[in-house]
């Protein structure tokens, strides 16, 4: 994998607000660099890969997801050994009873997206950071704006074909709620997100799912998070008509919607048509990771991880087990030598849930042009359990915040 430069197209801004792309412009509001823009859509470089190394990754990612489904089935069966050490996912009783309910049944799921360590040398694995499969966000810009990027720049008719880009991830999502058609009774489904999220990410990612259910068929409604009442004589989800949700896409965490209000009657009532299922819970937690590195210790894929502490590592990042886009993360490097050692401590509202410790591993820098640092993390997607693209994030430094930038992909060679 190497970076390159490109010219961005003439326009760029109003393409990418066209295809959803409506929150790639923010401006920082906080630390010494604050009140300055970033652009988070990135068309002035690519990441290129050859084929070989997308056919390994693809192999290695799939891997991920087996092992990471092994792994949810182990703390499912772990939540009812007394005293075991893996009771710890920060959810309550009756959330935990819920997962393995919904793990048990086969609920069919929807999607993932694992966030690798790569350094883009020949051979080398692949690295996993986390398994985000419950709320994962990035679909605008890897499955919409990306391609488009691609067929504008670099189409199958320039150059002999010579280019192409690991991608296929609206049609595989597509062709996956064609599939749930057959497996979820009606043919209806309901479409959440929340309105918290301010900067329009959720309502557009949201947006680009339902437009795959409706090509594969569904009849589809779009509703608030809040707009989901519970009727008591029904004993049903209703939607603001006071039509029963009998299936539903959620944008919104498990471990969230269970410690609120409705959290209760919902894990009582235990539908089989919410996607993503309840036993993504098993997914979504940091404590994954652990799980994995004990039932495949020393992978080449995995990075040592632990619940009980840093034991024998010496660099580690300490992450709540619900933490998202960087916060609360804590990294410690002891150095070595006359080295300097390194700690950093991001801010958030995450952590009484608890935490994990996992080793650190260094995200490689592929400079720009100017010397400024790229440290890339690929986000490689899983549909039903294949490998089906890769949208990467860079940042400046060793921690993929909400001020990293997207950059697209290609193939060659």
């Amino acid at each position: 994998m190497e970076r390159i430069t490109c010219t961005p197209r003439e326009g760029w801004e109003e393409i990418i607000r066209s295809q959803g792309l409506t929150y790639s412009h923010s401006v920082r509001d906080a630390g010494p660099d604050a009140g300055t823009e970033v652009e988070y859509w990135n068309e002035s470089a690519a990441y290129v890969f050859t084929l070989a190394e997308v056919e390994a990754l693809e192999v290695q990612t799939e891997n991920l997801h087996r092992m990471a489904l092994e792994a949810a089935r182990f703390l499912a069966d772990e939540q009812w050994t007394p005293g075991s050490p893996w009771r710890c996912l920060g959810l309550p009783e009756y959330a935990v009873e819920y997962a393995v309910n919904s793990l048990n049944r086969g609920d069919p799921d929807l999607y993932g997206r694992f966030d690798l360590a790569y350094s883009g040398v020949p051979g080398e694995p692949a690295k996993m950071l986390e398994y985000n499969a419950d709320t994962p966000t990035g679909i605008v810009e890897t499955a919409i704006s990306q391609w488009y990027w691609y067929e504008d720049k670099y189409g199958r008719e320039r150059d002999g074909g010579a280019w192409d880009q690991w991608n296929f991830l609206f049609e595989a999502l597509r062709d996956r709620f064609a599939a749930l058609r057959l497996r979820l009774p009606g043919g209806g489904m309901h479409f959440a997100h929340t309105e918290l999220e301010r900067t329009g990410e959720d309502i557009m990612n949201t947006a680009v799912l339902r437009d795959c259910a409706d090509q594969a068929g569904w009849n589809t409604t779009s509703l608030l998070m809040s707009e989901i009442g519970w009727d008591a004589r029904l004993e049903e989800f209703v939607d603001m008509d006071d039509q029963p949700i009998q299936n539903i896409f959620k944008l919104y965490p498990w471990e969230d919607m269970m410690g609120e209000e409705f959290g209760s009657p919902l894990a009582t009532k235990r539908p089989t048509g919410w996607i993503e299922p309840a036993w993504k819970m098993f997914l979504s937690t940091k404590v994954l990771g652990a799980a994995m590195w004990h039932l495949y210790p020393g992978h080449e894929n995995l990075l040592p991880s632990y619940i009980d502490g840093p034991r024998e590592m010496t660099d580690w990042v300490k992450k709540p087990l619900h933490g998202r886009e960087g916060d609360n993360i804590e990294i410690f490097r002891a150095g070595t030598g006359s080295g300097r050692g390194e700690h950093i401590v991001q801010p958030g509202r995450y952590g009484p849930e608890g935490y994990v410790w996992q080793q650190y591993t260094q995200i490689p820098n592929f400079p720009g042009p100017d010397g400024a640092p790229n440290h890339p993390v690929p986000g490689a997607w899983v549909v039903n359990g294949e490998s089906v693209g890769v949208g990467i994030r860079e940042s400046d430094g060793p921690v993929t915040d909400y001020w990293c930038r997207f950059v697209p992909n290609l193939i060659h060679g």
